[in-house]
């Protein structure tokens, strides 16, 4: 009832031409976007404090994982007792490489750079998701001292000219993905799905949702005939937790924990004790030799700690949001039915170890399902059970300070939109019927929604 008197208010705003005409529905209480774990923060620290209020025991885990998220991995044997393992081959050297600042990884600038954050799954052509048998699910472009990285990833930008219905040009950009130098034998005919690291705050808040209310937001078969059809990604974590889906491009792990263990392992190289194996191919273990930091090279306890400070990381406020442009912006953000996938409100649980987080209010804009974005943003790659049109709707709390906080902006799977607009204008499949509602705005329409999600 909540949301839904909230969405009349919001549309009597639209068209408004004064802030007194739409102030009324902007209420501070949508501002705190974190609910609890809001912080009133806009600089290149915003998404690294942790959230208000913890205790001093809380605090000391959240600077021990801070300190194992942010710190490198060494080549073993070394004196850095616990933190060394990396490898043999990886794509990062740290949590933190992937996350920079706990925002955003972004892809290469240009042919020699191998970009910060970005990694590219692979699977045979004439398979769906399977891993290749030679270089298995993720491809590593580093290797340790004497060990080959499995290939060299080149990535080229193609361009895409095209105009609104009231004749405005705009441009959007794609990625071209090219292997060289495969290390271990041919690749064959590849899916390549490239994707980056994505901002961190408000993941135990995600985490802390209950499950049935994220069931109950399904609609597999569209059977309110509105175009949308989402549904949750059920899988096996990481951690062995059977559950839904909530972290992840595609929705793949259910818990914190098992979000730690499968990017330590596929990104970094380390072991533990849930996945005690290095990420090797059999025909990769026979042709790399390389010393190991332990079995495992890192324990339950670390893990739990990473898990801590990535779940305790607080939220920034909205910004601006009494600001006319933003109020009616928002307005038409639900007007164009954004809102069916990108829900503003949704509330906790009481499951998250943290007291904080139980029982909150709040406006992450997302519904955690998988939907169907149609051919544009397709990877053509199974993921779990998620195919290669589906992806997880994505929190956009954040989204409009990821310039202040990495000094770019890359938004979408693949960070191939530069810019928020871009990032509308990909959109598709269940998806369309908002895109093309953005797109027939007139331009000061199109203008002040943006404004809107530049404040999230």
């Amino acid at each position: 009832m909540n949301r839904l008197r909230s969405t009349i208010a919001l549309t009597t705003c639209v068209g408004a031409a004064s802030v007194g005409a739409c102030a009324v529905s902007a209420s501070r209480d949508w501002a705190l976007m974190g609910g609890p774990a809001a912080i009133e923060i806009d600089g290149p620290t915003a998404f690294s404090l942790p959230l208000p209020g913890i205790s001093r025991e809380d605090r000391r885990a959240f600077a021990v994982g801070n300190s194992f998220f942010r710190d490198n991995w060494v080549v073993a044997p070394a004196s850095a007792e616990g933190r060394d393992g990396l490898g043999p081959i990886f794509n990062a050297n740290s949590c933190s490489a992937c996350h920079q600042e706990d925002g955003r990884g972004r892809p290469p600038v240009d042919r020699d750079d191998v970009g910060k954050g970005m990694v590219v799954f692979v699977s045979p052509r004439d398979s769906d998701g399977a891993p290749h048998p030679v270089y298995g699910g993720q491809l590593q472009d580093q290797g340790v001292p004497g060990v080959a990285p499995e290939v060299r990833i080149a990535v080229e930008p193609e361009s895409i000219a095209g105009r609104y219905p009231d004749g405005a040009a705009y441009e959007l950009r794609r990625w071209k993905v090219a292997l060289a130098e495969p290390a271990y034998g041919p690749l064959g005919e590849l899916r390549l799905s490239m994707r980056i690291g994505q901002q961190l705050v408000g993941m135990g808040l995600l985490e802390a949702i209950d499950e049935r209310d994220i069931l109950a937001r399904e609609d597999p078969d569209d059977r309110d005939g509105d175009g949308v059809s989402g549904r949750a990604h059920r899988v096996t974590g990481a951690d062995g937790t059977v559950g839904i889906g909530r972290f992840g491009w595609k929705a793949s792990q259910p818990t914190l924990e098992g979000q730690v263990i499968a990017a330590l392992h596929g990104d970094i190289g380390i072991t533990s004790p849930r996945r005690a194996d290095e990420d090797l191919t059999s025909g990769q273990r026979a042709a790399i030799s390389a010393p190991s930091g332990g079995a495992p090279e890192i324990d339950a306890h670390k893990i739990g700690r990473i898990a801590h400070y990535m779940r305790a990381l607080a939220v920034p406020n909205q910004r601006r949001s009494l600001d006319a442009e933003v109020v009616r912006g928002r307005a038409l953000f639900e007007a164009a039915r954004c809102t069916a996938c990108h829900l503003p409100e949704a509330r906790t649980g009481g499951s998250s170890p943290l007291a904080q987080l139980r029982g909150a209010t709040i406006h992450p804009y997302t519904d955690l399902l998988l939907h169907d974005m149609g051919e544009g943003l397709a990877d053509d790659r199974r993921d779990g059970d998620a195919s290669g049109r589906e992806w997880r709707t994505p929190p956009l709390w954040g989204i409009g300070l990821l310039e202040t906080v990495n000094g770019n902006q890359n938004y979408l799977h693949d960070g191939r939109a530069r810019t928020i607009e871009e990032a509308v204008l990909w959109h598709g499949g269940e998806a369309q019927r908002s895109r093309d509602a953005f797109a027939t705005m007139s331009a000061d329409e199109r203008t002040a929604m943006l404004a809107f999600l530049s404040s999230l």
